[in-house]
């Protein structure tokens, strides 16, 4: 092995123990591989071998104030550095205005203290690409940043990556509020509103992406699309400065397997920690899951989930391990949530070692989740043939209906202590599709109210706790097999 290969392999080991170190004060006394699945050790990356040689954009005329567009010269020398076998990209401090760009095989992408990438606020400076958002294959711009179709990549440093999203959130809501609701489109716009995610890795192998800040972004922060054995390693995401964006997810796992997500640290107004797998008809036509998926060591701040699986589920969303996350100001803990077009199974999903303070629900299942955006419905002013081809995606009909009703099993929740939650559990199951098989092992939860439980079966708990400030039980309906014994409760009253 060469020189530079072992020092690169040393640095990724440095890189992340220094990470493991910053996130240290969210991990409890247990040792959470205790009850780990087999498979936790199988996911992430592999360590690079790569080229060194180096690459600056400022040789290929990257301008480093900011004032004006400069994603030309910096694909310049990711193309060249490429073309030659590969190595390290890297700036000269400074500011860095640009649209696309797309890092390719072999190259190690760096960004460090001092430089700031930012995105433009022009969306005709992202390039128009096949991907998919939100669970429909269609057309949209590409990232800020692209990993496409390519494998061996790295990208990190301690510099910042700034979406500048603030002009694409105001558009949106515009949008929405006053054309699309309206006129009864509620469905669609999220969809008809295009906005740069930040990161895109899509149909790749073996890539890093590490150690980087991250703030406002136009939509996602990082989305990991068709790929497998990716790392996603010790990211700080602050996309509430200036504002609360619409969709703002912090790091979206959408039908891919073997991620590793660890010693991320979120601040969104979205979902934090999102797992995908396809929406409705399309969703179910490209049948992709997501499966063997690691969230370790990480803070949810603001945002909507801790851990968000769905509301994308067609493909199903299996083989998810999460453990040591802190939760704080996050709306739900487990949140799964899908509707009765989408189909597929949730299932195998173990979180433990959990910790959470100031939430809204700590465990929220719905299978009817949002109707207003669940479901899609074309105004008669409308005419069928000459709407836009995603449009007619989203209103064929899942045919049987049947196919169209998701299921949720198998789920356990260990070593579990919530506090300040207004409801501590809401589980919406189907009198079609129960939720089934919950295993409660070790959960104490302190909430305004105890909440309620719905068409769910087979829930088995090991010391379990409820204290609740309205004194009341949990509402349990339709759901055999669930019982929460009186010696759970107890209140202040």
């Amino acid at each position: 092995m060469k020189i530079h290969s072992i020092l690169l392999y040393i640095t990724l080991l440095g890189l992340t123990f220094s990470c493991k170190e910053k996130n240290a004060e969210v991990k409890d006394n247990q040792n959470s591989q205790n009850s780990a699945p087999s498979w936790v050790s199988k996911v992430g990356a592999s360590p690079l071998t790569l080229n060194s040689k180096a690459y600056s954009v400022n040789a290929y005329g990257a301008v480093n104030d900011g004032s004006e567009l400069t994603t030309e010269a910096i694909q310049k020398a990711i193309d060249e550095c490429a073309k030659n076998g590969g190595g390290t990209v890297f700036f000269e401090p400074g500011i860095y205005l640009s649209g696309s760009i797309f890092i390719k095989e072999g190259v190690h992408f760096r960004i460090d203290k001092g430089v700031e990438i930012r995105g433009s606020q022009n969306i005709a400076d992202y390039e128009e690409i096949d991907t998919r958002i939100a669970g429909v294959e269609m057309k949209w711009p590409a990232a800020l940043i692209n990993v496409r179709n390519e494998n061996n990549v790295l990208i990190d440093g301690d510099g910042l990556v700034n979406g500048e999203g603030k002009v694409f959130w105001d558009y949106y809501w515009d949008l929405r509020k006053n054309d699309y609701e309206p006129r009864g489109l509620r469905w669609i716009v999220d969809y008809d509103a295009k906005r740069p995610r930040t990161f895109l890795i899509s149909n790749a192998k073996n890539v890093f992406l590490k150690n980087l800040n991250i703030q406002k972004a136009g939509f996602w922060t990082v989305q990991v699309l068709y790929s497998e054995h990716i790392t996603v390693d010790g990211l700080t995401i602050r996309n509430n400065i200036g504002g609360h964006g619409p969709s703002t997810d912090g790091i979206d796992i959408d039908s891919s397997r073997y991620i590793l997500v660890q010693n991320c640290d979120i601040d969104c107004n979205d979902d934090n920690f999102c797992l995908k797998a396809g929406r409705d008809w399309d969703g179910l036509r490209v049948n992709r899951p997501t499966e063997y998926v690691v969230i370790r060591d990480c803070i949810a701040r603001a945002g909507s989930g801790l851990v968000t699986l769905g509301s994308e589920t067609s493909g199903s969303i299996r083989h998810v391990y999460a453990s040591n996350i802190k939760g704080l100001g996050t709306k739900n803990g487990l949140n799964i949530k899908s509707a009765t077009t989408r189909g597929g199974t949730v299932e195998d999903i173990y979180l433990e070692n959990i910790q959470m303070d100031s939430v809204r629900t700590f465990m929220e299942v719905s299978m009817n989740w949002n109707p207003t955006y669940s479901y899609s419905k074309l105004p008669e002013e409308f005419d069928p043939e000459e709407i836009p081809v995603h449009w007619k995606k989203m209103l064929n009909k899942v045919e049987p209906e049947s196919k169209g009703i998701p299921h949720f099993k198998n789920i356990t929740l260990r070593n579990i202590q919530v506090k300040g939650a207004k409801k501590a559990i809401n589980v919406k199951g189907l009198e079609s599709s129960t939720v089934e098989q919950i295993t409660l092992d070790n959960v104490h939860i302190e909430a305004e109210t105890a909440g309620n439980i719905q068409y769910s079966k087979n829930w088995s708990l090991t010391n379990v706790s409820l204290h609740t400030e309205d004194g009341l039980p949990l509402t349990i309906e339709n759901s055999p097999g669930v019982i929460f014994p009186a010696s759970t409760y107890s209140s202040n009253k």
